[in-house]
């Protein structure tokens, strides 16, 4: 290996960032050709290119895959950064959505992915069709999904902590309680509520949804039969029971279509929806474009609701 002071730094490019990304991401050469649609004797060719460059082996063998050094993993938020920078060194002043050339990834649960970004997803492709959309499930979301450019946005009732997380609302749901209506009617009251056994969405072990937090502080405790991953799976295990599940009204419209629901019989907080992104896309005229399109999808969301309440 050629000493990487004999090398220019100018040697170095986008193309090798992103092969260092995808092979650190992917833990596998195979697998990273796969992602950038080379060959992966290309792989190879760039990565020996690039040990050269950095004076180091990135990647050794370990059993029969390989595993990154300590100074490829040093490099993978330097390769993140530069690689944000050539992009906005691109795009320039003027942003053009029909002429955007990428993959943008958004995390979002099956309540918010399922009720706002099929509409975003139609909006891309007339106003930005060379750019595909990718969805993740955002859990319980950390700071990290953004700060390690995992995704560039997240679609969550719960923003993470942190001085450079953004956020802003995007709007507020109420709760109903949901029910098989053909095995049993509506709770009509606290009582009939808390006496029934429920099925609810955990995204963590231990970590319910933040209604039974504060329905817990004031003393109003809830008996779990069921608990699922997601809210798409909830009507599986209500149908053809008595079990209740209290979800977001708005989910009547998907997951929950079907199901009868009713006003939950005690006090319930409202759930909000927020949008959040890391500060270092808060100026990127693409990303406050992108920013723009999903705040224009939930307008139409909110006013099918109001209709729909009507009749």
């Amino acid at each position: 290996m050629e000493c990487m002071s004999n090398f220019d730094g100018s040697a170095l490019d986008g193309h090798l960032l992103k092969l260092l990304l995808a092979v650190l991401e992917t833990g596998s050469i195979t697998a990273a050709a796969d992602r950038l649609g080379v060959t992966q004797s290309a792989v190879s060719h760039l990565l020996d290119k690039l040990r050269a460059i950095t004076g180091d082996p990135l990647f050794v063998k370990r059993g029969r895959g390989i595993v990154p050094t300590a100074r490829a993993e040093a490099l993978a938020q330097p390769a993140r950064d530069m690689l944000h920078q050539m992009q906005l060194f691109a795009q320039g002043a003027e942003f053009d959505p029909a002429a955007w050339q990428t993959e943008l990834t958004i995390a979002a649960n099956d309540f918010q992915r399922d009720l706002l970004l099929p509409a975003l997803a139609m909006r891309l492709r007339t106003a930005a069709p060379g750019v595909t959309l990718r969805i993740l499930p955002s859990g319980a979301p950390s700071a990290e999904l953004l700060r390690s450019d995992a995704c560039q946005l997240v679609i969550s009732p719960r923003p993470p902590d942190g001085t450079d997380i953004v956020q802003k609302r995007l709007f507020e749901d109420q709760y109903r309680v949901f029910y098989d209506a053909s095995v049993r009617s509506a709770p009509a009251t606290e009582a009939d509520y808390l006496a029934a056994d429920h099925t609810t969405v955990a995204y963590e072990a231990h970590r319910g949804l933040d209604l039974d937090r504060q329905l817990l502080a004031r003393g109003v405790r809830r008996r779990f039969a069921v608990r699922v991953p997601g809210f798409a799976a909830l009507p599986a295990f209500v149908r053809g029971t008595a079990l209740l599940t209290t979800a977001p009204s708005l989910l009547a419209r998907t997951a929950l279509a079907g199901l009868a629901s009713a006003p939950v019989p005690v006090v319930c907080p409202a759930m909000p929806m927020y949008l959040i992104w890391h500060v270092r896309y808060q100026q990127d005229a693409a990303h406050r474009w992108l920013r723009g399109e999903v705040e224009g999808v939930v307008g139409p969301v909110l006013t099918l609701r109001c209709d729909a309440n009507r009749k």
